[in-house]
């Protein structure tokens, strides 16, 4: 069977799966609800349509299609609760059927720029036994380490997605899977395929690993080295755990001497690892350090450095809700140190989106609250985009589902949210990353126009697939192997 006879699946890719960072829940009755109604619907339109149910499920109508679908059972269920869903897909019904419509509701030229992505650049002649050994690790290609590597990744961001710019996160040590020297030459092969300044690069730091001597000369060196746009840390992963305020004295007291040397060597830009705490990292009590209860503080004693928190502090469990400053849990914890540090919106802490937007896309309640805090209290110039992918496969769906996503006109009059007006949105998808990075949005965009990129992608036969483990079991032998996405995951 050609490979563009292949069926791709759901455009929408709701089902579990994880970063390696978290256990997967398992799909919620809402989603499994949702996807029921979408087979049915998505074959009905393709046969309205008069044509095959695969180029159907390539196209912008399908999309619209599930967040249809999706909008209709959300109102449902909270319907039968006695309540109103605090999120929905703005997305008519002409939209499921007219591409000129599909397009209108879920498309866009505006700059979409990545803040998170990850790759592994497995050697060539590695055994295909270095997989991490769950079903969809092989994505169809004759050597499954390519559903990885480089050629895969470019092509699911730049030609399989509107994503106009990318930052690889992170560097590890020379001889991983993601080395300086494989960040350097995905600049380089970015820049031949949609021309330069498109793809940037961090620097990963473990700052308790090593004498502060050592960190500031390792520092030092890989800045001389490498065209770097930001330092990556964890402080839950890497050496003991710290803070990046030094607050608890028995500690590594190394979270100033690292924030220091990123601003002495005219770099002042830290991403952050903060949330999905159940099972990620590699020291004891991995939770109590990322927790980012030191993020506020860190920033207000640097207020010249700019602090991205990946994850914006979420994590899975209890559904996010309107803020509470005595939770203890997900995106509140941020707030509440943002706030007690008295950092203002608009301030030098900016919320990062990958992984947490994939986790409460499915949920348009959740995901109203998620955004709306992010919005009301960090700032709508500081949520930056951020989709964690390779593992989630093509982050078109996730751009797609935020473009057409909108806050209920109930919660922005109870809680204060924000509307999700089309300029907000642009911010948040690409323009604010732009201005922390120094990136000219128009050049940043690709060569091809929407028209064309929709072409390739029916033509390229993909699938719309995840490439992260998809259950428990899935996660825990991927982190009882020891692979590099540990360090990788986000």
């Amino acid at each position: 069977m050609a490979r563009r006879d292949i069926d791709p699946g759901l455009p929408i890719k709701w089902h579990p799966v994880s970063n390696g960072e978290f256990l997967p829940p398992p799909a919620t009755p809402l989603v499994r609800e949702a996807i029921r109604r979408s087979h049915e619907e998505l074959d009905a339109r393709a046969r309205h349509l008069g044509i095959d149910r695969r180029r159907f499920l390539l196209s912008a109508c399908a999309s619209a299609t599930m967040l249809s679908v999706l909008s209709a059972c959300a109102n449902e269920e909270a319907t039968s609760e006695g309540e109103r869903p605090g999120g929905s897909f703005d997305v008519g019904q002409e939209a499921t059927t007219e591409p000129e419509a599909a397009d209108e509701a879920i498309g866009g030229d505006e700059l979409v720029f990545d803040v998170q992505t990850h790759l592994l650049e497995y050697p060539e002649g590695a055994s295909p036994s270095s997989l991490p050994g769950f079903d969809q690790s092989d994505c169809g290609l004759d050597d499954p380490l390519d559903c990885y590597r480089r050629p895969t990744f470019l092509e699911l961001m730049f030609l399989e997605s509107d994503t106009s710019a990318i930052v690889l996160s992170a560097i590890p040590f020379p001889g991983d899977l993601l080395s300086p020297e494989v960040m350097a030459e995905t600049i380089r092969i970015g820049e031949e395929l949609c021309g330069d300044g498109r793809v940037f690069m961090q620097a990963q730091t473990n700052p308790s690993a090593a004498p502060p001597a050592q960190l500031r000369e390792s520092m030092a060196q890989i800045a001389e080295d490498f065209p770097i746009t930001a330092w990556k840390a964890y402080c839950h992963a890497g050496g003991p755990g710290w803070f990046l305020d030094d607050h608890d004295p028995s500690a590594p007291q190394v979270g100033e001497v690292f924030l220091a040397q990123a601003e002495a060597l005219g770099i002042p830009r830290v991403a952050v690892h903060k949330g999905f705490t159940a099972i990620g990292g590699t020291v004891p009590d991995a939770g109590r350090y990322s927790d980012p209860v030191d993020v506020g503080p860190a920033a207000a004693a640097h207020p010249d450095l700019d602090l991205i928190v990946y994850h914006s502090g979420f994590d899975v469990g209890p559904a996010e809700g309107p803020y509470d400053p005595d939770n203890g849990f997900g995106v509140d914890r941020l707030i509440t140190s943002v706030r007690d540090a008295g950092i203002e919106p608009g301030g030098n802490v900016y919320a990062e989106l990958g992984s947490t937007w994939r986790f409460v896309m499915s949920d348009p309640t959740a995901a109203a609250h998620v955004l709306g805090k992010l919005l009301l209290h960090v700032g709508p110039d500081n949520v930056l985009w951020g989709t964690d992918s390779i593992w989630y496969g093509s982050p078109q769906d996730q751009i797609e589902s935020f473009r057409a996503f909108t806050i209920s006109e109930e919660f922005q009059e109870r809680f204060g949210y924000p509307a999700l007006t089309p300029e907000v949105k642009a911010k948040v998808l690409g323009l604010n990353a732009a201005a922390i990075h120094g990136l000219d949005p128009a050049a940043g965009r690709c060569r091809f126009d929407a028209g064309e990129l929709q072409e390739i992608r029916v033509e390229r036969g993909r699938k719309n697939q995840t490439f992260g483990p998809e259950t428990d079991r899935a996660v825990q032998l991927l982190r009882a192997r020891g692979e590099p996405w540990e360090r990788l995951g986000g």
